[in-house]
């Protein structure tokens, strides 16, 4: 009896550990697209509008 109680200790611990990972592996992926969206952002410009004819242009970086 003692060997099934191990048993099922081994076995919730094993459940909770692999919750965990699946949570943190949904955080993480979560954060790589993010920061791969403002990579995507920052190499396509910032959109400026233009005084004269208010037409909205990419800033020029030169």
């Amino acid at each position: 009896m003692p060997q099934l109680l191990l048993l099922a200790a081994v076995g919730a611990i094993a459940w909770y550990g692999y919750r965990r990972l699946l949570k943190e592996a949904e955080r993480v992926s979560a954060q790589v697209r993010r920061a791969e969206k403002e990579a995507e952002n920052r190499t396509a410009g910032t959109l400026v509008r233009d005084p004269t004819t208010g037409e909205y242009r990419l800033e020029n970086r030169d």
